[in-house]
């Protein structure tokens, strides 16, 4: 079988025998799988009202355990997003009554955001959701298959410098 990355390959081939296109194969399926599970996971999250950016901050701070609680640090730093992009984004979760926001009494300078009793339910409801889905979209791939190509991914995004860390 042969898919859309094949045929590329195929043309820079013809076109520059002289280079070896065989790492934009690698990395042009991995940008191309990227994409479409995208679109997938959006269209999921989309059927809950929810964007995947929402889903990431909510299942951040459940997946900090009770009492659901970070730091705004603590959440740049598990999105790997801009600060400013973050107080932006827990703007429209607080105003959704999703998550709370209050200064912690033991440091002014640090900003706790909590999940709301409703942000916790909605996230868990998504969550079963979602692992269905993600669970429907690597069906191509057996259960070995599948656990094969999670330590390759592993092992590159190490390689390229995304080990572990533990944001809170």
């Amino acid at each position: 079988m042969r898919d859309n990355v094949d045929w590329r390959l195929d043309q820079w081939r013809v076109e520059r025998p002289d280079i070896d296109p065989a790492p934009m194969g690698v990395v042009g399926r991995i940008q191309r799988a990227s994409r479409i599970l995208d679109r997938e996971l959006h269209h999921n999250f989309g059927t809950h009202g929810l964007q995947l950016w929402e889903f990431d901050v909510l299942g951040t701070l459940r997946r900090a355990g009770p009492p659901f609680r970070l730091t705004t640090g603590a959440l740049v730093e598990a999105s790997m997003v801009t600060s400013g992009a973050i107080t932006n984004r827990i703007d429209r979760l607080v105003a959704r009554g999703l998550v709370t926001r209050e200064t912690d009494s033991t440091n002014r300078r640090c900003v706790l955001v909590t999940l709301t009793e409703q942000g916790r339910e909605l996230v868990d409801e998504v969550l079963v959701d979602h692992v269905d889905r993600e669970k429907e979209l690597l069906t191509p791939l057996n259960p070995t298959e599948q656990e094969q190509l999670a330590g390759l991914l592993r092992k590159l995004l190490i390689g390229l410098g995304d080990g572990a860390s533990d944001p809170t």
